[in-house]
């Protein structure tokens, strides 16, 4: 097999298995000695020979075999060692045994490259973990080891995570960063006792760069797992190597995780990404739109859209996100603008979802207290301007921060038509336009109602 035809081999297989685990897993193999129908390749380590071996070898096989159709089966041998010299040494590719492979950064889980720092969105509830995670990611030395980012599902671990992986592979090539979550740690370690091959696991976990574990509540009440995770973390820190950890909560808040362990993750920083606040959501909705309409340039956005989902869509930022995408999706097939009528249809399973606990009532009792009426007043039959605009302003919240239809929103205000409770609606969203005090209201009312 010559060189081309090796480097075609591997084209063949990127477009098989995907950029991240090509460059992962098959970008570093080197073709070596071909002998007797068993072709050799080289790889960096005992474990990146077993891995690439138990779920990349049929397929590299295959592909081999459409150029030289001898070959019946593949030996993974670390780059180094001795190996029986190729007996067509015109054809194959040896790959010098004093020289190790080019430095790569390695990989355990794929990264998602759309989750990199430029994606992200900073806002007060995630500024403070953005800026330790792209210090982290300069890949000098920090004055705290580890960083640990911890906060509820959606809002930014895993992609901050993702973001500093692939900035150090852009700074720092030459560090060899591991990137998995705390359920593969637990997997390796478990495979390893298994096939007794606990040399090869150390050998990989205790000689990086940077260590990154995702999700490490996953290992709280594995005894073992954690015993080996508490010797790595330590010999890692005791070599001044970089550590981040990420967790659905503090590490004093993981339960059944071993004192002593929690003590290690607590030595370093601990970061709270807090809960998404409007401006944030909106943000992000901004900055995804942009994406969006460059796949779907033929549509149209009514106007307050953005603002809706963010208002309705607090808890989560993937599910924003994946009712945005959804959005776009079911317009550009239907044909229709995006417009309120089509984001409630599409969507009435994620709002129903995502409704906070703010009923119509609530809203109705906080507007009164408010504007300094009584609710049967507001709610009642009188049309005085006084009880009027507050009746509208009712509406209008209950409008977009319920999922109440408008004929229900008009029976909790008397029984009145849904074409009331339109016209009202209506009238408020002319009004935040051109009265800033309608707006200050609103906004003032729409806080009280989240917090």
């Amino acid at each position: 097999m010559t060189r081309d035809e090796w480097g075609s081999v591997k084209q063949r297989l990127l477009k098989t298995v995907g950029q991240n685990n090509y460059t992962t897993w098959i970008d570093p193999l080197l073709l070596g000695a071909l002998d007797s129908g068993i072709a050799t390749v080289n790889v960096p380590t005992t474990f990146f020979g077993n891995y690439v071996s138990q779920n990349f070898a049929d397929l590299i096989l295959h592909e081999m075999r459409a150029f030289d159709d001898s070959l019946s089966r593949l030996k993974f041998e670390v780059a180094g060692k001795t190996a029986k010299p190729a007996t067509r040494q015109t054809d194959a590719i040896a790959a010098p045994r004093s020289t190790p492979p080019k430095a790569t950064t390695t990989y355990t889980a794929p990264l998602e490259r759309r989750f990199s720092f430029d994606t992200f969105v900073v806002g007060k509830p995630n500024e403070l973990a953005h800026a330790a995670a792209r210090r982290v990611a300069e890949g000098g030395p920090v004055s705290f080891n580890p960083l640990f980012l911890y906060g509820g599902v959606g809002l930014g671990k895993t992609h901050l995570m993702h973001a500093i992986a692939q900035e150090l592979q852009i700074r720092k090539p030459e560090l060899n960063v591991l990137y998995l979550s705390a359920e593969q740690f637990m997997y390796r370690f478990v495979q390893a006792l298994r096939d007794r091959k606990m040399m090869d696991f150390k050998e990989i976990f205790r000689t990086v760069d940077v260590l990154m574990v995702d999700d490490v509540q996953f290992i709280a009440g594995k005894d073992s797992t954690q015993e080996e995770f508490f010797h790595t973390f330590n010999a890692l820190v005791d070599q001044n190597k970089q550590i981040i950890i990420s967790a659905d909560r503090a590490p004093q808040d993981i339960k059944d995780l071993e004192d002593r362990v929690k003590s290690r993750l607590q030595c370093g920083l601990v970061v709270d990404l807090h809960p998404t606040d409007y401006e944030l959501r909106l943000g992000i909705l901004q900055t995804k739109v942009d994406t969006h309409r460059a796949s779907y340039p033929e549509l149209a956005m009514e106007d307050g859209i953005l603002e809706f989902l963010a208002h309705r869509i607090s808890t989560n930022v993937r599910v924003l996100e994946g009712a945005l995408t959804r959005l776009f999706a079911f317009a550009s097939l239907v044909g229709r603008k995006i417009d309120m009528e089509l984001t409630q249809d599409c969507l009435a399973d994620v709002l129903r979802a995502s409704e906070r606990k703010v009923t119509v009532e609530e809203i109705q009792r906080k507007v009164s207290d408010h504007y300094n009426i009584r609710l049967s007043d507001m709610v009642g039959p009188k049309r005085l301007r006084s009880y009027a605009r507050p009746r509208q302003v009712a509406m209008y919240l209950c409008k977009h921060m319920t999922s109440r239809s408008l004929p229900e929103i008009g029976r909790r205000f008397g029984g009145r038509d849904h074409t009331t409770v339109m016209h009202g609606v209506k009238r408020i969203e002319e009004l935040k336009i051109s009265d800033g005090q309608i707006a200050e209201d609103l906004e003032l009312l729409r806080r009280a109602l989240e917090a």
